[in-house]
């Protein structure tokens, strides 16, 4: 690219411009295509740079534009092979993201759906990349059966409150993994991350940076309080996005899966 610079500027810029264009096109009509599928419809796609499957097109925009364009989990690591612990994989988007980041980057992936975590460990397995271990299991605070709803995307939890039964997985505690460095945790596990950390709490000094999705729910108490104790306690700073807003919450509350709120919350070192 620097060779065509230097021997025809004029036309090396008409050609990149070509390119970038091109390149937004194809991913637009790329996404449109995404955003006419029915829901819950398997399909595949190469807007992360890899031939991704997935199991709906709508969770994998959104978490698309959370990973890959918001870049929500970008992070600086004190090393060129950090450890990173992902618990709620889903089909492996953000497992693919970390590894873009850091390729030498040791990855151990928990999703606990069945039928998702199937669609994870081809997405690893075509990947190309090495030291990515994937469990089909559910973080908890024992090791334990328990009911597991599946909402069929990204929405799958351990069965709360209004939740009908569903089938039984299998747990396993997220505290028996931080006996070492971790470089990134990640815990997007809907619904459990109070339990979890309360769980692991004094370990949780081992954790360099830790995002988790916090979830409320209208039939249990919110445990936010709880939660942002632990954080403090185990040494962290944090900072709050709503990924989901209800503009006038006093009036109406929007409700989804009967969750009346979420917090992306980013917990790091000062």
């Amino acid at each position: 690219m620097q060779t065509l610079r230097r021997l025809v500027p004029g036309q090396f810029k008409h050609w990149y411009r070509w390119l970038i264009q091109s390149d937004y096109r194809t991913k637009s009509r790329e996404t449109a295509r995404l955003k006419s599928l029915p829901r819950y419809q398997r399909t595949r796609t190469h807007l992360t740079g890899h031939n991704v499957e997935m199991v709906d097109a709508a969770s994998f925009l959104f978490m698309h534009g959370e990973i890959y364009e918001q870049q929500i989990y970008s992070f600086r690591a004190g090393t060129d092979e950090p450890y990173i612990i992902d618990g709620g994989a889903n089909i492996g988007l953000s497992v693919l993201y970390f590894k873009s980041l850091y390729p030498k980057s040791r990855i151990l992936a928990f999703e606990p759906d069945e039928e998702v975590f199937s669609v994870l460990k081809r997405n690893v397995e075509e990947s190309g990349y090495s030291d990515i271990e994937v469990v089909c299991r559910a973080l908890w605070s024992s090791e334990t059966t328990l009911s597991f709803m599946q909402e069929g995307a990204d929405g799958g939890r351990i069965a709360q409150g209004r939740d009908p039964e569903g089938k039984s997985i299998r747990t396993v505690r997220l505290r028996d993994y931080l006996q070492q460095r971790v470089d990134f945790l990640k815990l997007d596990i809907e619904g459990a991350e109070t339990e979890v950390l309360t769980d692991c709490a004094d370990l949780l000094g081992n954790v360099e940076n830790l995002f988790v999705e916090y979830h409320s729910f209208v039939t249990k108490p919110q445990t936010l309080h709880t939660l942002m104790e632990i954080l403090a306690n185990a040494g962290f700073r944090v900072h709050i996005h709503p990924p989901i807003t209800s503009p006038q919450p006093f009036l109406h509350r929007f409700v989804h899966l009967d969750m009346d709120m979420q917090l992306n919350i980013f917990a790091f070192r000062s």
